[in-house]
């Protein structure tokens, strides 16, 4: 039960770890990839506000100008192109080695920036044309300045593999951290729950030797009858049936306490059992008690199943429930019985309509001492039985599930690990 817990409890811690790596890393990695692209996108500016006065010179084949931009280290030919192009977008020159394939994006006085599929940073402007006898004051030109995104992309690689080699490695001190870490949250837990068991147990074991004693004390009494006046009679046997609970509860205690530390490859006691024969012999049991109430008790077996197990528990478990829904089907009530072989696992279905349960009390149903309402405490148990049944499907490595509808009946779903031939 409690490795369960430590498993939730760890997969719980790593999944929020990583999130927060993941919301870490990846505003770190965003912030970077837009700051890189603003600091681009204002070298290209720069360089273009120092290019846009030399197209009045371009435009006459006179590149002269151009010394300047390589003199300041402005402009680097291998990665970044500039082209000059006419009012009609046709080329007039270029400068730099990038190749740009796509047509500039026109515009009037205006600065329009766009992101090539090759890898490339472009950004158009146009510019005005000085007045000549070939051309309108009106008329005007365009530049447009690409830049590789190479290295930028590069550096996102190496951002991206930074940031996913320290994720792992914090994930994985994570993961070992977290699995200590729950360890000793759990422990304490696990320590006081076995303290508990074991002064339950022993509490059930101390109140066994005083109950034997007013047993056979009562026993005795109720022998010679004529001893006492009829009144005294009543008393006794009074005494009599409260001893009798008492021991039913102190065993019913007894045996959670034992049961609940043991599994199928611990306990030596298991053995193959056939599950049809055991729930024919408990149904033929049980038959003159639902005829009494005049309920109708329905076996379905689709399956020939064995599991491995101890028999006299598995037949406790299967009376407490079959025992539980004949008390709580009224007469001309179903109790429907039905098991079926599912992968590798027997599923057994005690299914009743009976007075259901109510949705909010469902999760409650297999807790010590709990009962829906106030007419179940006069069923005569000691309101452990759900609770034996559950210990005892978990016992062997199998569970105990429950539906219900209030008003309509419960069906109580025992599913154990079959018996492979080998």
């Amino acid at each position: 039960m409690f490795q369960n817990v430590r498993f939730r409890l760890l997969l719980f811690y790593l999944l929020v770890m990583e999130g927060i790596l993941i919301l870490f890393g990846g505003s770190i990695y965003f912030s970077f990839t837009r700051q890189e692209s603003k600091q681009l996108d204002n070298k290209l500016m720069a360089l273009a506000e120092v290019v846009a006065p030399t197209f009045s010179k371009i435009q006459y084949q006179d590149t002269s100008s151009l010394q300047q931009l390589h003199n300041e280290d402005l402009f680097d030919p291998e990665t970044q192109t500039i082209e000059w192009f006419d009012h009609n977008k046709n080329l007039l020159w270029h400068q730099g080695n990038l190749q740009v394939s796509a047509q500039p994006e026109p515009g009037l006085f205006t600065l329009g920036s766009q992101k090539h599929s090759s890898g490339i940073r472009s950004v158009t402007f146009s510019v005005a044309v000085n007045a000549s006898r070939n051309m309108q004051a009106s008329s005007r030109g365009y530049v447009r300045i690409s830049q590789s995104l190479e290295e930028l992309e590069a550096s996102q690689n190496q951002l991206r593999l930074i940031l996913s080699l320290s994720a792992i490695a914090a994930f994985s001190l994570a993961a070992v951290g977290g699995y200590f870490l729950t360890d000793t949250a759990v422990k304490p837990i696990e320590e006081a729950f076995e303290k508990q068991q074991q002064f339950t147990a022993d509490a059930s074991h101390e109140l066994r030797g005083p109950l034997t004693a007013i047993k056979a004390s009562i026993d005795i009494m109720r022998r010679h009858p004529e001893r006492f006046q009829e009144k005294d009679v009543r008393k006794v046997g009074a005494i009599a049936n409260a001893t009798a609970q008492m021991t039913r509860l102190v065993e019913d205690l007894l045996f959670l306490a034992r049961t609940e530390k043991k599994t199928i490859k611990s306990n030596p006691e298991y053995i193959p059992i056939s599950l049809n024969d055991l729930l024919q012999k408990l149904i033929d049991l049980l038959e003159p008690l639902a005829g009494e109430k005049n309920i109708t008790l329905n076996y379905q077996a689709f399956d020939e199943v064995s599991v491995m197990g101890n028999p006299d528990q598995l037949t406790r478990l299967f009376s407490n429930l079959l025992y539980n829904a004949l008390n709580y089907t009224s007469e001309k009530g179903l109790v429907l019985i039905r098991l079926i072989q599912h992968n590798r696992l027997v599923k057994v279905a005690v299914e009743d309509t009976g007075v259901g349960i109510a949705p909010e009390d469902v999760s409650h149903v297999f807790d010590r001492f709990w009962r829906a309402d106030k007419s179940r405490h006069n069923s005569g148990g000691t309101g452990l039985g759900l609770s034996i049944a559950q210990a005892i499907a978990h016992s062997h490595q199998g569970k105990i599930t429950v539906k219900s509808k209030l008003g309509i009946g419960t069906c109580f779903e025992v599913s154990l690990p079959i018996l492979e031939n080998k």
